[in-house]
């Protein structure tokens, strides 16, 4: 009798596929680096034989087909490919109890570490705190809330399929959206955005106001970003009570401190983007603001430099510091002075980072209504105050097949995802009504890129290569071309965004739809859920140890090099163990040269690989590229000079470094956990929530 059902663990009936069996035996043999051609099919087909035998009148379950497919394969003389098998069992048998600990019923075989991040922040609970929706439902209430704004524009649209074309992507994990969207999609709070920009104006109720508008940001799940160059200079007079001002920096630590009285619901860590204009007098007191590690915690800080500034540093030229009050000098100082004190901290604090202000309105699309000051938290969205932006990203490491990127796979989710997102626009309920009619007025959107690390391995390329600068170009392109393309389309259904001919577009004949459409964030928890590398990072780690639970640690191995290790049959425990050590497979001899060239991790990296990647990026990004520069703790001050350089003459819209151990606290770090296995050696230990981009913790948003 032919098999038709069969059971799964949690007792639910679905349809028998012999495809699955199929899949899983190649698998086994793949991972021990055995040819197999059609013999996985073959030996399907004999497992199936067996459980028509042996189950003529009861579905079988899950585990007994298992059980059948360890004895054809000892039966036919495949013992390696058995014990791979067996192990592989025994893993997934482990982390189904880990999760059922954790307390989430994962209907997607997430990692654990997904399952936990999910079950703290993303999936809805009850009053009392218990999850009420699994990771499946929970990328179902985002696709059906989203694809709910076809509706606005066409009263037929079939609004069931978009919904599953939604789902589909994001359950396999090829497409996901800014957390906002995630959390919030289809509830009542309804704030789908991920950044935003707000205006602080030189006066008392300017400046409170808008701590009052970050406040209920930030409870929404959403981070902010400032630029205070327009609040008049540390010791300026106030005329309305003959009073003096205290400087934007102080009002800064207030906002610091609101940031931590909100704590965003307890779902996100509150997240500011601080910018200054390098001629605004207080510069210094901003350069230097967080010198001590326990101040502006919740604030990562840039200083906005100029053309100007940088041609005076070039030249070792003066130039002047303005009131911003009435545009009077307060003095003249040396721009490489100043340059050099950015250098400085940047190296000793990992702030402050750089926003090329010139660069960013040079790609204003909008200039008639503004211009740019600040960017979101991360600095991948510049954006004019009162305006937000909705955020995604396409994993890039689930697109390879055979050794190359499926482009035609690419094209659909970039064509999907630009649908997706100029509908989110439409689905959000904004918390003030400023930034709703901005927002819908530019209709800006970032679709990024994710697990562009984890596509290079596959593909062969090591990061630091003229061949993968090459593919970074080739790829954003392709990303541009095809979401501007999209774009279009929507735009001939539903109209061009309200405030087109304002724009820079009516000239370039490009009637679009949203007024920027690329952008590249990092992607923090959403490539931890999607078990990729973050955004445009280099890898972090081969081996590390992940804290998923406090108390409950795990040794992650980077798959590829899993697998490929396997295949050239090096792989051990103990190879494994040792590569967590380090992190690092550069110094290892028990590695095949070519497998250290290629695993390259991000402190193996010369620090003007990591520039000319942001900038290969940002050459086809409409907003900007978020990527920090992550330096080994014998970098130079003179390292930092060079990258900060490289990064003007490259036309990045910004840069950020991070020196290892440059922050007391960090969420990568070296040192005395999971002694039981590793001894008292030391080893590469990454938070939960660590994503691989800034090990401080405060780059990724």
């Amino acid at each position: 009798m032919a098999i038709a059902q069969v059971q799964k663990r949690d007792g639910r009936i679905q349809p028998f596929e012999k495809s699955k069996i199929a899949s899983a035996i190649h698998r086994a043999f793949n991972a021990v680096g055995q040819q197999n051609g059609s013999i996985a099919s073959e030996l399907a087909d004999q497992v199936v034989a067996y459980l028509e035998r042996e189950f003529p009148d009861r579905t079988p379950r899950v585990e007994d087909i298992q059980d059948v497919v360890e004895r054809v394969l000892m039966e036919r003389g495949y013992p390696e490919v058995a014990k791979d098998y067996i192990l592989y069992r025994r893993e997934r048998s482990e982390i189904r109890e880990l999760k059922r600990f954790i307390g989430v019923a994962d209907d997607l075989k997430l990692t654990v570490n997904a399952a936990s991040v999910l079950k703290r922040r993303y999936l809805l609970k009850n009053d009392r705190g218990e999850v009420i929706e699994t990771p499946s439902e929970m990328f179902r209430r985002v696709a059906d809330c989203v694809a709910q704004a076809d509706k606005l524009y066409d009263a037929s649209a079939d609004v069931s399929k978009t919904a599953d074309e939604f789902y589909a992507a994001m359950s396999a994990l090829e497409f996901l959206p800014n957390s906002p969207t995630l959390m919030n999609a289809g509830t009542k709070l309804g704030q789908l955005s991920a950044c935003f920009v707000l205006p602080v104006e030189d006066s008392m109720e300017g400046i409170f106001e808008t701590l009052k508008e970050m406040a209920l940001i930030h409870q929404s799940g959403g981070g902010t970003g400032f630029s205070f160059s327009r609040i008049r200079p540390k010791g300026d007079v106030v005329r309305t009570t003959s009073g003096i001002a205290s400087g934007p920096v102080s009002f800064m630590s207030i906002y610091d401190a609101a940031t931590d009285v909100v704590k965003q619901g307890g779902r996100r860590r509150g997240a500011n983007m601080a910018i200054l204009r390098v001629d605004h007098p207080d510069i210094i007191e901003f350069i230097t603001s967080k010198s001590d590690p326990n101040s502006l915690r919740n604030f990562n800080i840039s200083v906005g430099v100029t053309d100007a500034f940088m041609d005076a540093v070039l030249n070792d030229r003066s130039y002047d510091l303005i009131n911003p009050r009435d545009g009077s000098v307060a003095k003249s100082i040396s721009a490489r002075e100043v340059f050099d004190l950015i250098v400085t901290m940047a190296w000793q604090t990992g702030d402050p980072g750089l926003a090329f202000l010139d660069e960013i309105n040079r790609a204003n699309p909008t200039p008639q209504l503004g211009e740019i000051e600040s960017t979101n938290p991360c600095g991948e969205v510049p954006l004019l105050p009162y305006e937000s932006c909705n955020l995604a990203s396409i994993n890039l490491g689930r697109l390879v097949q055979d050794g190359a990127l499926n482009y035609a796979k690419l094209q659909q989710l970039v064509h999907m995802g630009v649908h997706f997102l100029d509908n989110v626009i439409d689905q959000t309920h904004f918390p003030l009504d400023q930034i709703a009619r901005l927002t819908r007025g530019n209709r800006k959107i970032g679709l990024g890129v994710m697990g562009f690390a984890d596509m290079l391995v596959q593909m062969g390329i090591p990061y630091d290569s003229e061949e993968a600068i090459r593919t970074a170009d080739e790829i954003m392109a392709f990303v541009l071309n095809e979401a501007r393309k999209a774009s279009i389309d929507l735009a001939s259904k539903r109209g061009t965004f309200p405030n087109y001919e304002k724009s820079i577009y009516p000239a370039l004949n490009m009637p679009l739809r949203n007024a920027t459409v690329t952008s590249v964030a990092p992607t923090g928890t959403i490539s931890i859920i999607a078990s990729c590398s973050s955004g445009i990072e280099p890898l972090f780690a081969v081996a590390y140890v992940r804290e998923v639970l406090e108390g409950t640690r795990l040794l992650e191995v980077n798959p590829t090099f899993e697998r490929m290790a396997k295949r050239r049959g090096i792989h051990s425990r103990e190879l494994m163990l040792e590569i967590a050590k380090r992190g690092s497979v550069r110094e290892l001899e028990e590695v095949p040269e070519d497998m250290r060239r290629l695993f390259v991790t991000s402190m193996d990296i010369a620090p003007e690989w990591h520039v000319r990647m942001q900038a290969a990026f940002q050459r086809h990004c409409d907003n900007a590229v978020a990527k920090t520069v992550n330096l080994p703790r014998e970098a130079t001050p003179e390292d930092v000079r060079r990258i900060y350089l490289m990064a003007y003459e490259l036309k990045c819209k910004g840069i950020t470094v991070y020196r290892y151990g440059s922050k007391p606290e960090q969420v990568l770090y070296v040192g005395p956990v999971l002694e039981r296995e590793l001894g008292k050696g030391d080893h590469v230990a990454a938070a939960s929530e660590y994503d691989g981009s800034c090990p401080a913790g405060t780059c990724g948003f």
